[in-house]
């Protein structure tokens, strides 16, 4: 599968657009679409051109992540919101998961549920990452 194109709207307004390279809630250069690398860092300015095609190719890794990872068939919503979930944590959090063991099992409302717990980041509690899960968990039980 692959994100479909309101699930990349989705992505963007979850991550937000940032031309100019910031810090992100843990001190990570961050720039475009929640891209992060070696080669972002201060006073770094991208185009919307090259955020738009600097998330494709982030969210490749993010797909095949998915596809590699899950067991079961998925509604388009639901991998689009598993795509948010590893785009921002990583592919070794829904590998080791809790959500991924439910998911797999055939528990989607349990690992809907998974999804509200990773709003940690730096060790605390973020509003802003609690907001997100619970965006990504009610994408997930959208039909």
């Amino acid at each position: 599968m692959k994100c479909s194109d309101s699930g990349i709207e989705f992505l963007k307004k979850e991550e937000g657009v940032r031309l100019q390279a910031y810090q992100d809630s843990i001190g990570v250069w961050t720039v475009g679409v929640g891209h992060t690398g070696k080669e972002v860092g201060a006073g770094m300015t991208i185009t919307e051109d090259e955020t738009d095609a600097l998330l494709r190719a982030d969210l490749e890794t993010a797909e095949k992540c998915v596809n590699n990872c899950v067991a079961v068939p998925l509604t388009q919503n639901q991998f689009d919101a598993l795509c948010s979930f590893v785009f921002n944590l990583g592919c070794a959090s829904l590998r080791n998961s809790t959500l991924l063991k439910k998911l797999n099992s055939s528990d989607d409302e349990g690992a809907s549920e998974e999804f509200k717990k990773w709003n940690h980041a730096g060790g605390r509690v973020l509003v802003g990452l609690t907001k997100r899960r619970m965006a990504e968990s009610e994408l997930f039980q959208t039909a």
